[in-house]
């Protein structure tokens, strides 16, 4: 799962994406527009502005903009900034990678192996869209549907 400050992270990256060339976009915008709290919004914004992503100015006309070209951050970079990598287990990460407490020798392990092979077709596909790319929200799973994934499958 993502943690809820690279989710936040994500869709405020997506708000200056479709706002890019505008000039500085106002906190309280972003954070109204996109349902995340003013004061979280600061941090997640500052940490990208530390990376060199997203700029900003101080002042009744300040805010905050990409720093790059939408069509020059990936999802997969967008990630790995703010969860340090892919992976989802710390033996499969290429940038991050440890050896896991309590588990088999790297070579013997088929979880590794398993989660490697997850990592790899993820990044895959996060590196190969583009905050630019043009991304249309999907109709929320219907209760039914909910509840079968609930029930076990025979």
């Amino acid at each position: 799962m993502l943690s809820q400050k690279t989710r936040y992270a994500i869709r405020a990256m997506q708000h200056l994406a479709d706002r890019y060339g505008e000039g500085p976009v106002q906190l309280a915008e972003i954070a109204e527009t996109q349902k995340i709290p003013a004061n979280f919004l600061t941090v997640i914004l500052s940490e990208l502005s530390r990376h060199g992503v997203v700029a900003s100015m101080r002042g009744k006309d300040g805010g905050y903009w990409l720093a790059v070209s939408p069509i020059d951050v990936t999802y997969g970079d967008l990630m790995r900034l703010m969860r340090g990598s892919l992976a989802l287990v710390p033996c499969a990460s290429r940038f991050a990678h440890e050896k896991c407490n309590n588990c088999l020798e790297e070579g013997e392990c088929r979880t590794r192996a398993l989660m490697l092979k997850v990592r790899d077709q993820t990044a895959e596909i996060l590196d190969s869209i583009k905050l630019s790319d043009r991304i249309e929200p999907l109709p929320a799973f219907a209760e039914e549907d909910e509840d079968s994934l609930s029930s076990p499958q025979r």
